[in-house]
């Protein structure tokens, strides 16, 4: 399924002068993964408990400044010699992290039901932990959308967007939570499928 996953290796071209100079001057992957959930669950914090709509236009600028950052560490990890085991876990963990304090506000935005954004969370959890199997099945790392980490990030900002310019998002919008849920059960299914095909023939460990 499609996914704007596969614009990466384009993004990552425009970022490889910038990283170059981040390993230059010592900044290493573990300290851009912590900073961009400790700053994701700031920003969560601040959007639950003020709910203010003007403070959700912090929220497209800081998902695309996190999808940098979530580019960027595995730049500095893959090219500049950082990957580590305590790296992979952090990769993983914070990312999870990151994404359920910074999708929980909606819970707090009308017309969205509190139930249907708590679920959107919990799939999103669900659909990298089928991801992050594939290797102990052995595949790879499973990526496959239609609703990876790059499309939630870009659905919700636009969601932030909107509620920040409008103060108000229509009620027809309540649909949009359900829809994510199905999509994500999805992509789920679709990482599944394709680590099954791409592993190898010898039983996991």
């Amino acid at each position: 399924m499609p996914s704007i996953y596969a614009l990466k290796p384009a993004f990552q071209s425009l970022l490889r002068p910038g990283v170059a100079f981040l390993a230059k001057i010592g900044v290493t992957a573990n300290t851009v993964t912590v900073f961009a959930c400790v700053a994701s669950v700031a920003l969560g914090a601040v959007l639950y408990l003020a709910a203010s709509p003007a403070l959700f236009l912090l929220l497209p600028a800081w998902m695309f400044l996190r999808m940098a950052l979530n580019a960027v560490d595995g730049m500095l990890a893959r090219e500049f010699g950082q990957q580590s085991r305590l790296g992979g876990y952090l990769n993983e963990l914070t990312d999870v992290i990151a994404d359920a304090a910074l999708y929980l506000p909606f819970a707090l935005v009308a017309p969205f039901h509190p139930a249907w954004v708590v679920a959107v969370v919990l799939l999103a959890m669900l659909s990298e932990f089928a991801g992050a199997l594939g290797p102990m099945m052995g595949s790879t790392r499973r990526y496959e959308g239609p609703m990876g980490k790059s499309d939630r990030a870009f659905v919700l900002g636009a969601l932030g967007l909107w509620h920040g310019l409008t103060g108000a998002l229509p009620a027809f919008v309540a649909w949009t939570m359900p829809l994510l849920c199905a999509l994500l059960l999805l992509t789920c299914f679709n990482r599944v499928r394709a680590g099954l095909a791409s592993a190898s023939d010898s039983p996991p460990q």
